[in-house]
């Protein structure tokens, strides 16, 4: 079997390839300069089909897969040139044509060729035509965009273009859940799409597009068929388990209404079968769109969170979920200058998870461990979250444009977790039962608000504030056997520890900067920026013991309880000079910065100001219009907020105590980062490469103390340096018109700098993985996916392998049926062979749809090998931790979707 399939591979190949001859040639214009990115297309004359097309290079190449004995038209075009038409007979033999354009500006021609190019660039824009790409099984956004070159979908539905991530996901135009792009490429129906557009170098102000960079900034807008335009269009979905000894179901109705003056959009799913439409890791990242105002400036004053790590586990890594799931997503033009959008989310689920883990305590420095924590553990979770925006743009002219935005997000998170724990130390090994309580309720509710100004050709004024407010209120309780730790006024000789735990931390945070661009030439501008931080925040907990005959033993002393005010301001003055020069752009800047901060406890003050000056400069190399090479290197100064300032302990698990300190300094990060980026239409080649490299100083770190498997803590301000190397490279292109294949590396070196039982740790990871694909892309054939991916993640001479093949198979057949089926294969094991895991996942579908139906039948089955368990491995700066994941076992469903 495994010789088979490159077998079939090369035949098909070697088929494809000896049915088809190659025209090629050079575009050029009336001056003989060659044409770069001009569409070439070839249209059956009897047909009238587009056989092949192709966008020309930088030397102005292009080659066409052509069928002998055959009558073209050849349709050239490029934005400002005028568009030609060139007959042209086939043979048997390969042939060369040049073709040269004239001037003109002449443009419609070029549009309607455009219109049927498979790939076409205008500028920073790339317009993917969507059914050029799709064989005929693909049902949601996402399955057309794993196939568009260029571009790649991860498992949690982020979208990455040209190896930069996707931060903003439109339909005509309209925002589509600002701020994260997976409820859009998981809902958005495959048949309504016409068009993919990327916008590159994207700002949301189109004031501010030439004065700042946006290298890094994608965006993509989705161009609906006429046909769903001011129509509901949609789906209802329902599902039975079949086979199964409980009941499994799936419901998942989903509607979208567009036209110019409004749009609707409704998504919801119940099941419990594991799909989660929306993990906390999704809730975390939709931000609605909010940008750090404060990254500019050069410092990094971030509002760490206080949850109790519930819910952080994906679908896949859970014995049991049951969700309910809504969301809607609006926009509407009130008039011509002024619209408003929003939305809103609720979820809740129930969710059980099983996990056998075992925690290694390294010696400091070294691999040899010191004592070992196994724990066999059943979290039964229950969670609840909320999330609503409203943003409302107002722009009466090309001049001015005032931008209002509030976000609010409520949760409201439940966990009980009986476990099993075996601690081993000094080879004596002790067993005992453990459970935990875990509850929490934050709210948090951001609001934004900007204005931008062009007064002149030379003066453009920019004001941006945001306001943060939020509360967090975590509930720990642990109720164990043995006594962890000795705190004052315990009461000990219990048959159970019963140790509670209240927080509540508040916090209230505005950024404010104020923008003047004065642009010297049309190609220069200096840029002056007047910004403040300042932010206020109260953490208040509290720490009792429930004792045996359950009366409650208030733990009042000093150190078991926090009282803390922390006021932390920061007044900057910027100043950046933007100049482009040839094929080079340089922006260096330098910011001037006054710090102050207060933190109030036990009864005191303590105050620092000091002013910090941070210098800062980038530069882009635009070798070709699809090449380029840009560094980036800048001082930040990063500040911590409350949550290590407070000095009476904290709880963080039941074997964590922590504790702060409040004259803890800010650390200094030296950061350099380049990236190289280029993509060839010709063979649809992209190339991407991503270098970064991070030194903190005076880094905020951990001083450990173990008892054991029990740690306490304190945080502290290292006299050494930590680094951090970081390495991305990808390459992919298309060959054989149907062909395409990729590699990606990801390699990233840490090295970190703490105390551990009073000695000095220095402990490194290196996590490499490799992955090459290759696939085939036909529209009345199989498409196949053969992919392989290797990964080593050596924490501190701990190392881990992870052997990964993978195989995707698509088919459209008999013009009613779609099967699609997916393998992956897992070799998981340690190089000293503590653990060693091999598991594998089949999924599976079979879907049949008349076409012009609406009903479509599927049968569907995950996890079909009926995989109990997967593996992980993660690292701390102290331990290492491999974990075993009780997952869903095999589901077989039969659903109806009607579309509407």
């Amino acid at each position: 079997m495994k010789n088979i399939l490159p077998i079939a591979l090369f035949f098909l190949s070697a088929l494809s390839f000896s049915q088809s001859i190659t025209l090629d040639g050079i575009i050029s214009d009336s001056k003989s300069i060659p044409v770069e990115m001009a569409n070439v297309m070839a249209v059956n004359q009897v047909t009238k089909a587009m056989d092949s097309y192709a966008i020309t290079n930088d030397k102005g190449k292009y080659s066409l897969n052509l069928k002998p004995n055959t009558s073209y038209s050849i349709k050239i075009s490029f934005l400002g040139l005028r568009s030609k038409e060139v007959a042209f007979n086939t043979t048997a033999q390969s042939s060369s044509k040049n073709i040269s354009l004239e001037e003109g500006d002449i443009e419609l021609d070029a549009v309607e060729v455009i219109r049927e190019m498979p790939v076409s660039i205008k500028g920073d824009t790339i317009v993917y035509n969507a059914d050029s790409f799709k064989s005929g099984t693909e049902r949601k956004l996402e399955d057309i965009l794993k196939k568009l070159p260029g571009v790649e979908v991860n498992a949690d539905g982020e979208v990455e273009v040209e190896g930069k991530k996707v931060t903003k996901l439109m339909v005509e135009g309209k925002d589509f859940f600002d701020g994260d792009t997976k409820l859009g490429v998981k809902n958005i129906p495959a048949d309504a799409i016409d068009k993919i557009q990327v916008l590159r170098n994207y700002n949301e102000n189109s004031i501010l597009k030439g004065v700042e960079n946006n290298q890094d900034n994608v965006a993509m807008n989705i161009k609906l068929k006429s046909g769903k335009k001011n129509f509901w269009f949609g789906d209802v979905t329902a599902g039975i388990g079949v086979g199964h000894t409980d009941n499994r179901y799936l419901i998942n109705p989903k509607l979208f209404y567009y036209n110019p003056k409004y749009s609707l959009n409704i998504i919801t799913n119940f099941n419990n079968i594991g799909e989660l439409p929306m993990t906390i890791q999704d809730y975390g990242k939709l931000t609605g769109g909010f940008r750090g105002l404060m990254a500019k400036g050069g410092t990094s004053f971030d509002i760490s969170s206080n949850n109790l790590g519930i819910s952080l586990l994906r679908n896949d890594r859970a014995k049991e979920i049951e969700t309910k799931f809504g969301a809607t997503n609006f926009s509407y033009n009130v008039t011509k200058a002024w619209s408003l959008s929003g939305f809103g989310i609720l979820t809740s689920s129930i969710t059980q998870v099983e996990t056998v883990s075992q925690t290694n305590i390294l010696k400091p420095n070294s691999s040899e461990i010191q004592s070992t924590e196994k724990r066999n553990e059943l979290a039964n979770q229950k969670s609840s979250f909320g999330m609503f925006k409203l943003s409302s743009s107002y722009k009466p002219s090309a001049n001015f444009q005032f931008d209002y935005d509030v976000l609010a997000k409520l949760s409201k998170q439940d966990e009980v977790s009986p476990l099993m724990r075996e601690s081993i130390v000094n080879n004596v090994s002790t067993t005992e039962s453990i459970n935990t309580i875990k509850k929490q309720k934050p709210i948090s509710v951001n609001q934004n608000l900007s204005l931008f100004y062009t007064l002149n050709n030379k003066n453009i004024f920019a004001f941006e504030t945001q306001y943060l407010y939020q509360e967090e209120d975590p509930f720990y309780n642990a109720d164990l056997m043995t006594k962890p730790f000795n705190l004052e006024g315990y009461i000990s000789g219990q048959n159970r520890n019963n140790i509670n735990q209240n927080r509540f931390v508040k916090t209230k945070k505005i950024d404010s900067k104020l923008d003047y661009y004065y642009m010297l030439t049309a190609k220069s501008n200096i840029n002056i920026t007047l910004g403040n931080t300042y932010s206020n925040q109260n953490f208040d907990s509290s720490i009792y013991q429930i004792v045996d005959n359950q009366q409650v033993n208030e733990l009042n002393s000093a150190v078991n309880k926090n009282d803390v005010k922390y006021n932390f301001n920061d007044a900057y003055l910027g100043l950046h000079y933007k100049i482009l020069t040839g094929k080079f752009t340089f922006t260096p800047g330098v910011s001037l910065h006054n710090f102050n901060m207060t933190n109030a406890q036990l009864g005191t003050d303590y105050t620092k100001q000091f002013n910090r000056i941070l210098p800062d400069f980038f530069a882009i190399y635009q070798i070709k219009k699809a090449e380029s090479l840009t560094y980036n290197v800048g001082l930040t100064n990063s500040f911590t907020d409350i949550n290590q300032l407070a000095e009476g302990f904290v709880f963080s698990n039941y074997n964590s105590l922590t504790k702060g300190i409040r004259t803890l300094e800010n650390a200094t990060a030296l950061q350099h980062s380049f990236r190289y980026f280029k993509y060839n239409m010709f063979n649809l080649e992209n190339i991407s490469a991503f270098l970064n490299y991070s030194k903190r100083t005076d880094a905020i770190k951990t001083k450990a103390f173990y008892d054991g498997v029990n740690q306490s803590s304190t945080p502290y301000n290292s006299d050494f340096a930590d680094e951090s190397i970081s390495a991305r490279g990808s390459y992919g292109r298309s060959f054989l018109k149907n062909y395409k294949a990729s590699t990606t590396v990801n390699l990233n070196w840490s090295k970190y700098n703490n105390i551990q039982n009073n000695v000095l740790s220095t402990n490194e990871s290196f996590t490499q993985s490799y992955t090459v694909k290759a696939a085939t892309n036909y529209k009345n054939r199989p498409n196949l996916e053969l992919g392989y991916s290797y990964t080593i993640n050596d924490y501190n001479s701990s190392v881990f392998y992870t052997n990964k093949p993978f195989a995707k198979l698509d088919y459209y057949f008999l013009n009613s049926f779609s099967f699609v089926a997916e393998y992956e294969y897992y070799n998981y094991h340690a190089k000293n062979n503590s653990v060693e895991n091999k598991y594998d996942f089949l999924s599976s579908s079979l879907i049949y749809q008349k076409k012009n139906s609406k009903f479509e039948y599927k049968i569907s089955g995950t996890n079909l090998l009926n995989t109990k368990s997967l593996n992980d491995d993660s690292f701390s700066q102290f331990s290492t931790r491999s974990s075993q994941y009780t997952v869903q076992p095999r589901y077989v469903i039969f659903s109806l979707k009607y579309n509407l």
